[in-house]
């Protein structure tokens, strides 16, 4: 059988239930394979997540993130194609970009451009948009460049917020439209690549 033509290598810093979610989704698939997890957390839950599907999972630094020598080296061997991020929060430096022009998706909890930038992330996120009175919020997937939540949106969704709705309730709905939809949306984004612009 031939080896996968795609090779995914997600980034994340939590629990990875939507590196979870990634990984089932493509665990038989003919031409995507998730080759390898990464996490700037080494108690993080995603590196337990990648031990228990098969996959190779490691934990790097900040200075490692911001020098090129580690990351570029792991992404190499694993020959990776893609990169995903998966509630990871660091900003991604030059180097990787560069490396991976377009070919770095990322899932933010909110219908950008509203709710985003620097420091707004997980119940932060949440606990905004109940205080701004939002009637609906949702999820927005979009390509990474070298600003927080700027790069060109791939895929959105909603959900309904009402006054009622506590920032859980708003979390455990977005999250539920992350796992229903991001998967898909990194497939349709591999299958048919489009140029920058």
């Amino acid at each position: 059988m031939a080896s996968p033509q795609y090779r995914l290598a997600i980034f994340a810093s939590g629990n990875g239930s939507n590196a979870e979610a990634i990984i089932q989704y493509f665990k038989n698939h003919p031409s995507i394979k998730v080759a390898l997890v990464l996490s700037n957390n080494p108690e993080a839950f995603v590196l337990q997540r990648a031990k228990n599907a098969g996959i190779r999972a490691i934990t790097f630094t900040r200075e490692e993130y911001r020098q090129p020598g580690k990351l570029i080296h792991e992404l190499s061997l694993e020959n990776i194609t893609h990169i995903v991020l998966a509630g990871f929060l660091w900003l991604v430096p030059d180097y990787l970009i560069k490396l991976y022009p377009d070919r770095i998706v990322n899932i933010h909890p909110a219908l950008l451009p509203k709710f985003g930038g620097k420091g707004m992330y997980g119940s932060r996120v949440h606990e905004a948009v109940k205080l701004a009175g939002e009637t609906e919020t949702g999820i927005t997937i979009h390509l990474v460049n070298e600003h927080y939540d700027d790069g060109r949106i791939l895929f959105q969704a909603s959900c309904p917020v009402e006054a009622r709705h506590s920032p859980s309730d708003i979390a455990k709905c977005v999250l539920e439209l992350e796992h229903k939809h991001y998967p898909q949306v990194i497939e349709s984004w591999i299958a048919t690549p489009r140029s920058a612009g």
